[in-house]
């Protein structure tokens, strides 16, 4: 840069005309050749203004030594890759798209979306700053409405993702969107030839149902939105409608006044017609079974109905997920083999059994395919569901995500060759503790082997998944024939496992608060286990109502959050 700086220094004050006169043809390849270098240092997803500025720059020395450089920008930014938040202090000003446009952009980009940490896209920052006003919130509502495609897997996701990130909406705001939507029954019969919209229109009543429950919840759910819902759910409906019509009425149970304006619709009469459709080889029509008999186990309960649990033969299943050790909003079948999200945080599961020794295998069959991370984790794998933190998000785990195309540990991301995964498909997980290795296989073909997790963990192994919002999958143990076993010799969770009868129930939620409500708890134990008798003082502050194996676990105290120096077990406290 320095001799180009200096030949162009000579040439604009007209020191060597007949040098310049030589190099006039060369100097546009020179420095075509610099800038091109300059972009192979920055990062990938670095926005283009700093290139623009460059050609700007040298345009401006080049006219001065009146030398035309045509306006050539080095390596553009790849149009699949996100950029960086926000616009840098030389950045040009943006051409500003129309709301479709960038909807359409943030799908298209949504599955590069790789890093906790990468700055979202601009066109999601675009749609979050719009969505600060009234009138573009509703903008971006409708826009998600329209244009959001049916085929698309990600299409719901991207609806949840935008707007559990916009804004919480005006009263005024939900308000004139009842008033634009008109939604009543008649309104579900109409276009039904064209379903992305009544698709679209569900996935949005159900991530506001979600994100405004209570008050504001309870006033979304006016008698033409439930009777539109309602109506969504008959079978002359298509199945994606009437699974997010379904998603809906769920999310907007979360509020009790509205779980009981729901009930008395006599929904669960319509529930128990869908319940059918749970083994149904269909994989749309199942995730609507799935979810119907979820409802009528949680929900919406029908007086008479057996609950799904008290009748699931689960004579040979040794081996399930677990329905103890998982994060908060995960539905999982009666049987706990199957499991579903359907909230806006990324959820996780782990299996009953670990592993420490020998060669292990399993298999998970694709309902969705959209964005799932499954493999293997330890019991210190940590579950940060509301931070987007799953399987292979740390260094005691590591995932196959099939919808990505990628392999996850440590919160780091490689591509695999495999294609992306799609209903019906087969993932094969194989764990060779021997050799220290996990070999993942899509239907059979196996990618190479992946040690890196080794170097934090060799021993206590459990299947695991991460699931993002309406993703779906089945977890394969043993109990049935593989379909597609490896080679080499291995074992089944279900051939070494065991669990009681008590431990292979997976209680519905309010069975289980029922019995939370009976635990009686001593007045001296542990405030965070509710366990061990409270026998440690925190220093410096004194703080008492601890015991000890919680005190370990903890860097400052719960309580004022001052920083914990010692732990002095009081002896006068034991029993």
């Amino acid at each position: 840069m320095i001799v180009v700086a200096l030949v162009v220094f000579y040439a604009s004050r007209s020191l060597f005309q007949g040098l310049l006169l030589t190099l006039e043809h060369h100097i546009p390849h020179l420095l075509g050749a610099l800038g091109a270098s300059n972009m192979g240092n920055s990062c990938v997803c670095r926005d283009d203004s700093g290139a623009e500025d460059n050609v700007e720059s040298r345009s401006r020395q080049t006219e001065n030594s009146r030398v035309h450089v045509p306006e050539a920008r080095s390596h553009p930014r790849d149009p699949v890759r996100p950029p960086r938040r926000g616009r840098g202090p030389h950045e040009p000003r943006r051409k500003k798209q129309n709301v479709d446009g960038l909807v359409l952009d943030t799908l298209a980009v949504i599955r590069t979306l790789v890093d906790n940490d990468q700055e979202p896209p601009y066109s999601m920052i675009t749609l979050h700053e719009m969505a600060e006003t009234d009138e573009g919130w509703l903008e971006v509502v409708q826009s998600l409405i329209r244009v959001i495609p049916l085929e698309d897997p990600l299409g719901p996701a991207v609806i949840t993702l935008l707007l559990d990130e916009c804004p919480l909406p005006t009263k005024d705001a939900l308000q004139k969107l009842t008033e634009i939507l008109n939604l009543n029954g008649a309104a579900a019969c109409q276009d039904a030839c064209h379903p992305a919209k009544h698709r679209n229109t569900t996935a949005v009543l159900g991530c506001l149902a979600e994100k405004l429950a209570g008050p504001a919840s309870i006033g979304l759910l006016s008698p033409g939105i439930l009777e539109y819902l309602l109506h969504s759910l008959n079978f002359q409906s298509h199945p994606t409608v009437m699974l997010f019509a379904l998603i809906a009425l769920e999310k907007f149970a979360q509020t009790s006044e509205n779980k009981i304006t729901v009930s008395e619709s006599c929904i669960s009469d319509q529930l128990v017609l869908l319940e059918k459709w749970t083994d149904n080889p269909d994989y749309l029509k199942r995730q609507v079974g799935f979810c119907a008999q979820w409802s009528l186990d949680n929900l919406f309960l029908k007086e008479g109905r057996q609950f799904t649990y008290e009748k699931v033969d689960l004579t040979n299943i040794r081996a399930m997920l677990n329905s103890n050790d998982v994060s908060e909003y995960l539905k999982i079948s009666p049987h706990g083999l199957e499991a579903r999200c359907d909230a806006s945080s990324f959820e996780s599961v782990r299996c009953t059994f670990c592993v420490d020794a020998g060669v292990w295998y399993y298999e998970v069959t694709v309902i969705t395919s959209g964005v799932m991370q499954i493999g293997w984790a330890t019991k210190d794998s940590k579950f940060l569901n509301h931070e987007g933190y799953g399987i292979g998000d740390d260094e005691y785990s590591c995932a196959y995500d099939g919808c990505r195309q990628l392999i996850w540990y440590n919160a780091r991301s490689k591509p695999h060759c495999h294609p992306c995964w799609k209903e019906g498909d087969t993932i094969g997980f194989l764990l060779d503790l021997q050799e220290k290795q996990m070999i993942f296989y899509l239907n059979g073909n196996q990618l190479p082997a992946e040690k890196q997790v080794f170097s934090s963990a060799v021993s206590g192994f459990f299947a695991a998944a991460s699931f993002m919002s309406y993703q779906q999958c089945e977890f394969n143990f043993g109990a049935k024939p593989f379909k597609y076993p490896p080679s080499m010799k291995f074992s089944t969770f279900n051939d070494y496992a065991f669990l009681t009868a008590e431990e292979k129930i997976i209680l519905p939620r309010h069975r289980r608060l029922a019995l939370l409500k009976q635990v009686s708890i001593r007045e001296n134990c542990c405030t965070l286990c509710c366990d061990e008798v409270a026998d440690t003082e925190l220093r410096p502050c004194g703080h008492s109502d601890l015991c000890m194996e919680c005190a370990l676990q903890l860097e400052t105290c719960p309580l004022c959050r001052q920083e914990i120096q010692t732990r002095v077990r009081q002896i006068s406290h034991i029993s």
